[in-house]
């Protein structure tokens, strides 16, 4: 199986932030309800970080968005 690319990886975890915006149970804790008034900037920042390793084709340089989208996915690599 071939690894994503770092680029893709940013993008499906901010898939998985807007999949989960809707869900009810998220908002049964401040926290979570914290989590739905963010996911949509969080989801924007990996879609613009997304694209800038489109252009740039330089990982190293976002090594946070990647934490985070890995976070995200559970993604272990």
């Amino acid at each position: 199986m071939t690894q994503p690319s770092p680029a893709d990886q940013l993008r499906s975890a901010a898939e998985v932030l807007r999949q989960h915006a809707s869900i009810g149970a998220y908002t049964a804790t401040p926290a979570g309800a914290a989590l739905l008034r963010v996911r949509e900037p969080l989801a924007q920042w990996l879609d613009t970080e997304a694209g800038h390793l489109d252009h740039d084709d330089y990982p190293a340089a976002h090594p946070h968005a990647l934490a985070v989208a890995r976070a995200i996915t559970g993604d272990t690599t």
